[in-house]
């Protein structure tokens, strides 16, 4: 932001976050700066009649993402309309504020005319304050507010009273405009960057998985005489490879979850692993931990390390098949599995054979179980195909993989970090912008 040079003169904010702005800006009272301030409702799910496949978008929190939204997942209907006072139609270009729980301060402005529920607070049609310019802002300002105003412990709210009284400094709409067109162009540049390299990063782990799954499917000899292995996914392996099944070369254990009601059970030592703690390839810690009482007691199988845990219940199954070595003495709750492999596969090697499955496994094994969760039956997964290359061959195969993977784990960091800078960049443009700390008018 070097290239922007600061207001001449500058004056208390009388903002308890923003500690001064240009001489010649106001502040505005959200309640006096919009023509329309109001929130929606959320009619009854046991009444078709309210909602449609077609009608009128219906917005909720969760699809508030600094986004311009134009569809909605779900539409209301005219009936719901005419029946429920709180349920108004806001007009296009209004803007969207979260006000409740884990999606607190987040924004939308409507691409069309829409509907929300009663967490959402919308501002409609500025007059001292234009909408996009009260977008910018509200992003900058999202954390002092919550800090100062939510209410609610562990999920903090808003409500449309702490809204409307808050105060926004700003200059004419003239130069709100100004602004705004100065940030929708750098934050435009800002973004196009950010998609290219997270197109890159899905390239970079495209082809990481692709060198994986040949290595882990076909070894590292491109000579080698190969053999029909009779399953489609996998295609041909090496003649010498033995083919087994899951069931062949692994004892399969569950888990369980010990009274949760029980103190004498929680808080100890000894990990608890459940799906929330399968977001990387080793697990060495869990959020959660039981005792050795609860171990005894509840009889809860203690796996050793090198087993190998995979989720077999719950919602992640619809699009991904979780599966981690264990790399410390753990237990695991009930939608848990875990496989002890046997003296003929080394347990990393057993990892990337099923993350090489993960595909297969999510399209065709996957089954919807009671109240819509994911489900894998035992007897249908337990099937899966298990490749045993000589123990000395799967040592080669795997220290390579270490070795090739590294460089490619190297430059997809890189290009995460590169993409947090950006970010905070355009962060602290919006934030520069807004309160007034750096000059924009020339910028456009």
């Amino acid at each position: 932001m070097s290239r922007y040079k600061p207001y001449p003169g500058y004056k208390d904010s009388a903002v308890e976050w923003i500690r001064s702005i240009p001489e010649h800006w106001a502040r505005r009272k959200v309640f006096h700066s919009f023509v329309e301030i109001g929130s929606g409702t959320t009619p009854p799910s046991n009444q078709s009649a309210w909602y449609a496949d077609v009608g009128i978008p219906w917005i909720t929190t969760g699809e508030l993402r600094e986004n311009t939204i134009v569809a909605t997942a779900k539409c209301v209907t005219q009936e719901a309309l005419e029946a429920f006072s709180t349920l108004r139609i806001y007009p296009a270009g209004a803007l969207a504020v979260a006000m409740y729980g884990a999606t607190i301060g987040r924004l939308g402005i409507l691409g069309v005319p829409a509907t929300t529920n009663q967490a959402c607070c919308v501002l409609a049609i500025g007059k001292l304050l234009d909408i996009r310019y009260m977008f910018y802002w509200l992003q900058a300002s999202k954390q002092p507010i919550i800090d100062l105003y939510a209410v609610g412990g562990g999920q903090p709210n808003i409500n449309q009273e702490v809204v409307a009284s808050l105060k926004v400094p700003a200059p004419n709409m003239d130069e709100q405009a100004t602004i705004v067109a100065a940030l929708d162009q750098d934050t435009a540049r800002i973004d196009a960057l950010v998609a290219k390299k997270t197109a890159l990063i899905e390239l970079l782990k495209e082809k990481r998985q692709a060198l994986i799954t040949h290595s882990i499917t076909k070894g590292l000899d491109p000579t080698v005489k190969m053999k029909d292995s009779g399953v489609e996914w996998i295609g041909e392996i090496p003649e010498h490879w033995e083919l087994s099944k899951l069931a062949y070369a692994t004892r399969e254990a569950g888990g369980k979850t010990p009274d949760t009601m029980n103190n004498a059970y929680w808080g100890g030592g000894v990990p608890w692993v459940s799906p929330k703690d399968m977001k990387r390839p080793e697990i060495s810690d869990a959020i959660d931990k039981i005792t050795d009482v609860a171990v005894a007691e509840c009889g809860m199988k203690l796996f050793e390390p090198g087993t190998i845990l995979v989720v077999v219940r719950g919602m992640i199954l619809a699009h991904s098949f979780p599966v981690a070595e264990l790399k410390v003495p753990a237990t695991i709750n009930q939608d848990m599995k875990a496989l002890e492999p046997d003296s003929r596969v080394r347990p990393a090697f057993l990892r990337l054979l099923l993350e090489t499955a993960k595909n297969y496994v999510v399209s065709v094994l996957v089954a919807e179980a009671a109240h819509g969760t994911r489900v894998l039956r035992t007897d249908v997964w337990r099937q899966l195909p298990a490749l045993l290359p000589p123990i000395v061959e799967q040592d080669q195969i795997l220290a390579e993989l270490k070795r090739v993977t590294a460089s490619h784990d190297k430059l997809i960091d890189k290009v995460e970090r590169s993409i947090t800078l950006l970010k905070e960049r355009r962060s602290a443009l919006i934030t520069a912008a807004v309160t007034g700390q750096i000059d924009l008018r020339a910028a456009v």
